[in-house]
């Protein structure tokens, strides 16, 4: 099989700008769009190591960042310990950060440390597979909207499931229905506000999905501005760094955005009354 960067070799070497062109779409589009073990596919930069293609695979990325999740928390974290250090010590600031401004702030003192841990888990289980994406070696498991409709549909799980738990199920469904309207509004407005409950969920999904594939996207059209104009575009890449560092920013601020909505949209249901 020709791979992607032999075409794009092959066409900036012979100097046609429309093949180089179409082998830099292919490139994108293929990096971008297939998470999986493929020959043509770089895992480490100008190089292709067989062995190393597994890591191309969404669930092993899965995977990896579950590991990575239970060696972080259990090597650095130590409960016994009343003052933390070092590493330690930065994790329990995310920890009570979590707990206290997004599950308890939303969920209330006894729902919040019940459902911390969740919180704490969608935190750092999605910003290890952002950053992880960061790295060439892998790829980023939630640029697949398959991982992030997963993500969502847990989600969606603890809104309904922790609802009716909370309220009991004819409370649960009344939240659905607005108090005060007459009959003829509420049976129009019941499903309007099941079909935004789902809309929530949804938008989860995508938010986190959209902004992890738009900045792969656009550090790979960056950089193929290079094999398009060659030397000329050079100076681009001072530019693709810029955006290589804000991407880590976003891997941060798109696992903070995730756990905050979960929060709020769990919390709307818990505790209609609020």
């Amino acid at each position: 099989m020709t791979s992607s960067v032999d075409i794009a070799t092959n066409a900036v070497s012979a100097g046609g700008p429309v093949d180089t062109k179409i082998a830099v779409h292919d490139f994108i589009y293929e990096h971008v769009m297939y998470h999986i073990a493929e020959a043509d596919v770089w895992n480490l930069p100008f190089v292709n190591v067989p062995q190393l293609d597994i890591f191309r695979y969404d669930g092993v990325m899965i995977a990896v960042g579950c590991l990575l999740l239970i060696f972080f928390c259990g090597f650095f974290y130590k409960p016994n310990k009343s003052v933390q250090h070092g590493w330690a010590n930065l994790l329990e600031v995310f920890v009570l950060f979590i707990r206290n401004q997004i599950a308890i702030a939303f969920l209330g003192e006894k729902d919040g440390r019940r459902m911390a841990p969740l919180f704490c888990s969608f935190f750092f289980f999605i910003l290890i597979l952002n950053l992880l994406g960061l790295v060439p070696l892998f790829t980023t498991a939630t640029g697949n909207i398959n991982v992030t409709g997963a993500l969502a549909a847990i989600t969606l799980g603890f809104m309904v499931g922790g609802g009716i738990y909370r309220c009991g199920v004819k409370n649960f469904l009344l939240t659905f229905i607005p108090p005060g309207l007459p009959l003829p509004l509420k049976i129009f407005m019941a499903p309007l506000e099941f079909v935004s409950m789902i809309s929530k969920v949804m938008a989860l999904m995508i938010r986190l999905f959209a902004n992890m594939l738009a900045g792969h996207i656009i550090i790979f059209s960056l950089v193929g501005l290079v094999a398009l104009f060659g030397l000329w575009a050079a100076p681009v890449l001072a530019l693709v760094v810029c955006v290589y560092f804000f991407e880590i920013f976003i891997a941060f601020f798109q696992a903070y955005i995730f756990t905050l909505l979960s929060a709020v949209y769990m919390g709307q249901l818990y505790r209609p009354e609020h």
